[in-house]
């Protein structure tokens, strides 16, 4: 596309962030200040406050414009409260003939390129005399607003198709709290047994794996026996992560940690407490030293039940965070999980819970293939505009 090439600087004003003095920062006040771990973020919690005067240039109101100058590069259509904002944080307002949505999408496809300018110290830095100097492509203004709307419907088809995969999540969530809390009449009347007295009655329904899950280990090799590792136990799911194996002749050494469709996962080093269900389709695989893998009897509960009982019912992630004793590295073992306590309720109950799990885990799979669709178009849309 033969658009003229123009400077930033040429098309927008520039405001930079003010350097507010740290020692009059307060935890509550008049105004917060924004810095860049508030920008693309809907959370006012990690704001600081300014009580002393102020110039009103330096207010950010609803939708003003802010590109973040350190570190990850990010921009941002502010949608948050009236604040002041930060030194490293430029505030970007475009001339009127240019069309404010469109150089938002524009600068998106840009940030890499602003990245790249950045002078490496500790962290990245871009300063405002390369950022004015960088050129992009100017189409006429109603091109401009033709792209603009076209990139607009379809960030809304994505945006939508997120929206609905968090709204199938809440329901969940809220689905096992209807069911299972003290909101129940019956919920008196249910045993609280600890994770010991309801896993099968064998030798090894508990157990972790003999080594860790670093690709670099000496054990793996390229084909084998697969061995489960952290990175496959992820937003309360398994997931198909990197594959690591090792040996039919390893295998054969250790296959008391073999792991079967069922088995319950929880993660007991880094982010401890993350939990997954092994799917019906794991070929034959071992876990990790950084995974338990419990076998549960499925006489006494179903184990959707038992895995949303550790990531959702705010009494057993109590027990899971002080078992885990605030230390990353000393994470969870073993004997901690063995004495979590859960209610368990009759196993009927727990059966009709997991049957409506898997309806919706169904229509969540429909989401999720229409979100990778919807993501390729808008990045296929934005590429084809501004890559061209």
């Amino acid at each position: 596309m033969n658009w003229k090439k123009v400077k930033l600087g040429d098309i927008c004003k520039f405001l930079s962030g003010f350097a507010w003095s740290a020692k009059n920062f307060k935890e509550v006040g008049k105004i917060p200040i924004i810095r860049i771990q508030n920008m693309c973020s809907n959370k006012p919690d990690d704001f600081i406050y300014w009580d002393e005067k102020y110039d009103e240039k330096f207010i950010i109101k609803k939708n003003d414009l802010l590109l973040s100058l350190s570190g990850s590069i990010k921009i941002d259509y502010w949608k948050g409260v009236n604040a002041l904002f930060n030194q490293r944080i430029v505030k970007i307002t475009p001339n009127d003939d240019v069309d404010d949505r469109w150089f938002f999408w524009q600068m998106l496809n840009e940030l890499k390129k602003i990245e790249k300018m950045g002078k490496w110290a500790l962290v990245n830095n871009v300063s405002i005399t390369d950022l004015k100097n960088l050129e992009i492509p100017l189409p006429h203004l109603a091109t401009q607003k033709h792209i603009a709307e076209v990139l607009d419907k379809a960030d809304a088809l994505r945006q939508q198709n997120r929206q609905l995969l968090a709204n199938y999540d809440e329901l969940l969530q809220s689905t096992f709290i209807e069911i299972f809390s003290d909101k129940n009449k019956d919920f008196t009347k249910w045993d609280l047994k600890k994770i010991e007295e309801i896993v099968e009655n064998r030798k090894g329904s508990m157990r972790s794996g003999p080594f860790g899950s670093d690709l670099l280990h000496s054990e793996f090799v390229d084909s084998g026996i697969f061995v489960l590792g952290i990175d496959n136990v992820v937003n309360n799911k398994f997931e198909w992560a990197r594959m690591r194996y090792i040996t039919e002749e390893k295998y054969q050494k250790l296959k008391r940690y073999t792991v079967t469709a069922g088995d319950l996962l929880i993660s007991i080093m880094a982010t401890v407490g993350r939990v997954a269900i092994v799917p019906e389709n794991m070929p034959l695989a071992i876990n990790s030293k950084h995974l338990a893998a419990i076998t549960l009897d499925k006489n006494i509960v179903e184990p959707v039940f038992i895995a949303y009982n550790l990531h959702s019912n705010p009494e057993v992630k109590r027990q899971i965070s002080a078992r885990g004793r605030g230390a990353i590295m000393e994470g969870l073992n073993l004997g901690l999980i063995r004495d979590i306590k859960v209610k368990v309720p009759p196993l009927a109950l727990q059966q009709h819970f997991a049957k409506i799990v898997e309806q919706i885990e169904a229509q969540k799979a429909e989401a999720q293939a229409a979100l990778v669709e919807s993501e390729a178009l808008f990045e296929g849309l934005l590429a084809g505009y501004f890559n061209a």
